[in-house]
């Protein structure tokens, strides 16, 4: 048995009865995995508070001896209030343990003036309820706008359709008396169930009733198909591209952007899943009713912008062939006829080496500046030439459209000047008759012509 002598009224006896409460939130929290509040730290009200415990009692003292009663009383005593603390820590069970405190109970701040405020409830007699969080929808403009300035009634709901309609596109390029038959099966249909034409708020007001009165005049007098009209209806759904579908469509017009429209092989090849003459059936069909399409104006322009530089990429070809033609080894004695677009970065060596392995490599591939970078990494002629060597796919794709509008250029100019000079050469004298000089020039020649030419 350890015997702890604690003097009775006095900082210890606070410091035991602290200490074991550590001790049983040691059980209770720490020991079973659980976390601890990591402000336990005693400030300085607690400490003060615990030397002063008891100075009063210490002080009012009178007696000065000690006997053995009075040691065995202390002992006694100290056993009881053992006794007493330990029960009252048995009292805090894991179901209270979230209201445990190291504080004592006689010394908080919630007792005032006898009054044990923790224990009474706040109790409202008239409750506000808090309003309700509403989300906001993004602010778009146009939309705003539109139901600001809407004035007229919003539109009537789409017409009703028989069940079980074929599924036809614009692209299949059916017999358009399909189509006569089809709106004579709906207007039957909206016949039998007593639909009548709402008027377009769109239209002028007297435009819109004649509309009106128009489709409602094909609904009252529409009959129903009958047994030629169904079989001709079901034959008709066989004579369109059936096997056409949108993926198969979008090929098509891709193939016609990349090669144009008049390249079928090419086009053809591109089709994936339709054979070449699948496809030249199609694109025989496709030209002769491509107004029936609802995007026509937007695949035209598709196929014009692939068909411009399909033609863009022809006439750099022919530029580069003149120019390469005007040199027996272009790759030693091209000249570039720069004016004042030299630059600073690119000098004649590297620019005459673009041109030549440009047209070496086809301006008509497809990655051909991917392989013109290839090349000039590759070339001994730039193996310490770190600016070109480090030049990326579309930077030297830049350099070469540069190069190419000044060989353009350079075209331009020669053609005018040959231009010039055959129209100078065909000019006739204007009275018919030579000159002097013209005389004397024609008869030198004629000299000439019969001497033999020096050894």
């Amino acid at each position: 048995m350890i015997y702890r002598f604690v003097t009775e009224s006095t900082v210890e006896e606070r410091i035991i009865e602290k200490a074991e409460r550590k001790l049983k939130l040691d059980h209770l929290v720490i020991q079973q995995g659980r976390l601890v509040d990591p402000n336990t730290k005693v400030n300085k009200e607690e400490m003060l508070s615990w030397i002063r415990n008891g100075a009063d009692f210490i002080f009012s003292g009178k007696d000065s001896t000690v006997t053995d009663e009075d040691i065995d009383d202390l002992i006694s005593k100290g056993q009881r209030k053992t006794e007493e603390l330990s029960q009252l820590m048995d009292s805090k069970t894991e179901e209270n343990l979230k209201g445990f405190s190291m504080e004592e109970t006689e010394y908080t701040v919630y007792n005032f003036e006898g009054v044990d405020y923790k224990q009474k409830q706040k109790v409202f007699t008239h409750w506000i309820e808090p309003p309700k969080r509403e989300r906001k929808a993004n602010y778009h403009v146009d939309s705003y706008f539109r139901d600001a300035l809407r004035t007229s009634e919003p539109k009537a709901p789409k017409a009703p359709r028989p069940p079980k309609q074929p599924s036809i596109q614009d692209f299949q390029f059916f017999p358009p008396r399909l189509f006569e038959l089809l709106d004579q099966e709906i207007y039957f249909y909206r016949q039998q169930v007593n639909y009548k034409v709402p008027v377009n708020v769109d239209l002028p007001k007297d435009e819109a009733k004649a509309v009106q009165k128009e489709d409602q005049e094909k609904i009252d007098n529409a009959e129903p198909l009958n047994e030629d009209q169904q079989a001709e209806k079901d034959a008709l759904l066989q004579e369109g591209f059936t096997t056409w579908n949108k993926r198969d469509f979008n090929l098509f017009i891709k193939a016609c952007e990349k090669w144009g429209r008049d390249d079928v092989e090419n086009i053809a090849d591109d089709v994936e899943g339709k054979t070449p003459e699948e496809v030249k059936a199609y694109m025989e069909v496709f030209w002769e009713r491509a107004n029936e399409l609802q995007d026509l104006e937007k695949i035209n322009s598709q196929i014009e912008r692939g068909e411009a530089k399909i033609e863009r990429r022809q006439n750099t070809r022919r530029a580069l062939e003149a120019k390469m033609a005007r040199y027996r080894a272009p790759f030693h004695q091209l000249k570039m006829q720069y004016g004042t677009n030299k630059g600073k970065h690119y000098n004649e060596e590297e620019d005459r080496f673009l041109v030549c392995m440009l047209y070496q490599l086809g301006i008509d591939k497809e990655n051909v500046y991917d392989e013109l970078r290839t090349e000039v990494r590759n070339a001994p002629l730039f193996r310490f030439d770190w600016f070109l060597k480090s030049r990326t796919a579309a930077e030297l794709q830049r350099r070469c459209n540069t190069l190419i509008t000044l060989i353009e250029r350079e075209n331009a100019e020669l053609e005018e000047r040959e231009g010039k000079k055959k129209s100078l050469g065909k000019k006739p004298n204007s009275s018919g008759t030579s000159t002097p000089t013209q005389k004397r020039k024609a008869d030198l020649m004629v000299k000439n012509s019969g001497k033999k030419p020096k050894k």
